[in-house]
């Protein structure tokens, strides 16, 4: 039968109108099959284990000043190649990765339009990779209107999703089949709801997806460079996943010059859901590092003042003031209301924190003039960036903590106004290289100005990749926050250390499973700045104002600095509450923020996760586990412990009565020594988890 196939195959191969050619996996599991309907039109299929997963799917794109990128096409040629190498990020989940694949590039002419189009495939053995590719032809510049990349399922599957928004993804995940998504929709708005929701079948990438028991696939893109950010638009009747673009403020999708090169569209697969968790395909499709000299960017662990304001009714602003212009605002004249965070004194506190236990920076926040009437206004000018507020000391506080061994982490907040921080980001970029900063959060809260441009537009995301280009001048690192969520650029410019572009800690409220899920949707395409380390739940104990719940153990806390992988990692409460809590503290002291190998022992998405990291630098191990609003009893074998060796291991977790709504703070500690032979039993609590320390003895 198989034989017969190849036949069948051969023979349509040869008809002009149905040309089919196929690439497969290193392993042979997944096989990608390109054809060419009878008018012309390109289509793909992706087959796994010899079932097909992918219907046949169309490829394209249609143009507002030019014809023929849609059918018409002939193959002009095809080519092959094979790959098999292996890198070393300057930091990640791993200290070396395998870029294995096979590639076969089809080249599309259409000659009544005198159109060229290229379309390059690469199959992994975890998924597939597929991009566009526009040779020099008569036409120098297109402007897309649509791209016509499908991704059409085998039935009414699985996804946890997140809807479509060209603005924000600070949303809860939804699980439910493709046919509930449009029943649903209404019930995705846990987050920032934005305006720009623009169909109630569309999702958001990276879109986790379950076909079967034994079947899991994500799609996402990879290497989004000069293009909008890629959402999906559903058509519930087949069950068939369209490629829908973020559009300009003029409404046009994309402006690109010949010769170009789309992102890449990723489908990652596997047997398993830790396989698409352990999934490299993203980075692999990324360009390697543009820089010669990486020896200046180094993974973070920090403290910030920053919850206090979230949380505790503390304020960014310094002063009161009613008809605010930071061009005029004489601040010597004003009144400060009190509750300004950002002040020397206080400052100098965590900085102190921060020493005395091992942090590497303290981000503040609400240090720099203009947060008096800073959101909503849709003004061009808000921030300077470089002038400090009448009780932040600038050049003393980073006096103060270089000679303590800690630096300030500069904040960035351009309230959205691209064109304005773009005026002042090289004198910025210059005040940070006088006092010695090396790494900046930036962000973009409010509506992108010019007036009518997204935040995932193609404007938009040129200029977050401009930043981190411009930093890199400046050997400063970037954690962008309200960015375009990440497609692996990390790997071609690693000074982008961290994105938040999801729901994160600052949303009390949000369930546990939420947790569970980020890994295998958000955390596809990069690391995320999530801000864990919350010990005191009860926001009112220290803000009468807010009476919201963080839902989640102290335990739980605890095991996201191994779950939720960044170099990045904040201790985000306040100093206060880990001086109270100084046992389950030290499990945030200890654990590392760079790895030498990790692996994902076990988990299925929106239920729980189970990971296992070894430390870069030394030969211990750290294990996280998570749950959803389930108990959850595990059997963590330590199989993966260098055998004869033995460990001391520090175990944290929930207590019998934890509870992610009560008792979050019932947390067992406990010493013992392990080897590779042993399973401990686990217990984690409704919205709880569990942290390992692994001592090599």
């Amino acid at each position: 039968m198989k034989n017969r196939l190849l036949i069948m195959t051969a023979i349509l191969s040869a008809l002009p109108a149905l040309a089919a050619d196929r690439v497969a996996s290193p392993d042979g599991k997944i096989s990608l099959d390109f054809s060419l309907t009878a008018d012309g039109a390109p289509q793909y299929t992706v087959d796994y284990r010899g079932e097909e997963l992918v219907k046949a799917s169309a490829l394209g794109f249609e143009m507002k000043d030019a014809r023929g990128f849609d059918s018409g096409f002939t193959v002009e040629s095809i080519t092959r190649a094979s790959s098999d190498t292996m890198w070393a990020p300057v930091w990640g989940e791993n200290d070396s990765i395998r870029d294995n694949y096979n590639a076969m590039t089809v080249q599309l002419v259409n000659r009544r339009y005198g159109t060229h189009l290229n379309v390059e495939f690469r199959a992994y053995d975890d998924g597939i990779g597929l991009r566009y590719v526009f040779p020099k032809q008569k036409k120098k510049r297109l402007t897309v209107t649509d791209e016509l990349t499908e991704f059409a399922m085998p039935g009414d599957i699985t996804a946890w999703w997140i809807p479509g928004d060209y603005d924000t993804q600070e949303y809860e995940y939804i699980r439910s089949s493709l046919s509930g998504i449009r029943r649903h929709a209404d019930d995705a708005h846990m987050g920032n709801v934005s305006s720009s929701m623009f169909s109630p079948t569309g999702v958001q990438t990276s879109l986790m997806l379950k076909a079967n028991d034994s079947t899991y696939l994500n799609i996402h893109e990879a290497a989004l460079v000069d293009f909008p950010v890629m959402h999906l638009n559903l058509d519930d009747t087949d069950f068939v996943f369209r490629s829908w673009l973020t559009p300009g403020r003029d409404g046009d999708k994309a402006h690109i010059k010949l010769p170009f090169s789309t992102p890449w569209r990723v489908i990652m697969i596997g047997d398993r859901a830790t396989d698409i968790l352990a999934s490299n395909l993203v980075l692999n499709l990324n360009e390697p590092t543009k820089y010669t000299d990486t020896s200046w960017i180094k993974p973070v662990k920090y403290i910030g003042v920053w919850w206090e304001m979230i949380a505790g009714g503390k304020q960014w602003s310094y002063t009161d003031a009613e008809n605010f212009d930071l061009a005029t605002f004489d601040y010597s004249k004003a009144k400060p209301h009190g509750r300004h965070s950002a002040n020397t004194d206080n400052v100098k506190r965590y900085i102190d924190f921060a020493a005395a236990n091992g942090f590497d920076q303290v981000l503040v926040e609400g240090w720099n003039v203009g947060w008096e009437d800073w959101l909503g206004k849709e003004k061009d000018y808000v921030f300077d960036f470089v002038t400090p507020y009448p009780d932040f000391d600038l050049k003393g506080l980073n006096d103060y903590a270089r000679s303590k061994g800690v630096r300030l982490m500069m904040h960035h907040e351009s309230s959205g106004s691209i064109p304005n921080y773009e005026r002042w980001m090289d004198r910025a970029y210059d005040l940070m290289d006088r006092y010695g900063y090396n790494a900046v959060k930036s962000g973009y809260v409010g509506n992108i100005l010019p007036k009518g441009e997204n935040h995932y537009s193609q404007n938009s995301v040129n200029h977050y990749l401009r930043a981190v280009q411009k930093a890199a001048d400046h050997h400063i690192m970037v954690n962008a926050h309200e960015a375009a969520r990440p497609t692996g650029l990390s790997r071609t410019y690693p000074n982008l250390i961290g994105n938040e572009s999801a729901m994160g800690t600052e949303y009390q409220n949000m369930s546990p499973g939420h947790v569970t899920i980020l890994p295998f949707t958000r955390l596809k395409g990069g690391p995320m700045d999530f801000t864990p380390g919350i010990f005191e739940a009860d926001l009112s104990k220290y803000n009468p104002g807010n009476h919201e719940h963080k839902r989640a153990t102290v335990a739980n806390q605890l095991a996201l600095y191994v779950t939720m992988y960044s170099p990045l990692q904040m201790a985000a409460d306040l100093p206060e509450h880990y001086e109270a809590k100084a046992d389950a503290f030290q499990f945030i002291k200890d654990v590392p923020v760079d790895w030498k190998r990790s692996i994902y022992l076990d988990a299925e998405p929106g239920e729980y996760l189970v990971v296992a990291r070894e430390d870069k630098h030394s030969d211990d191990w750290y294990v996280g586990g998570v749950t959803n609003a389930d108990a959850r009893n595990y059997d963590l074998r330590l199989d993966f412990l260098e055998p004869g060796a033995t460990y001391r291991a520090r175990l944290y977790m929930d207590g019998p009565t934890a509870h992610y709504d009560r008792n979050q703070d019932k947390y067992i500690i406990t010493e013992f020594d392990v080897t590779s032979a042993d399973t401990l039993p686990i217990h984690m609590a409704p919205g709880g988890g569990f942290a390992l320390s692994l001592d090599k003895l």
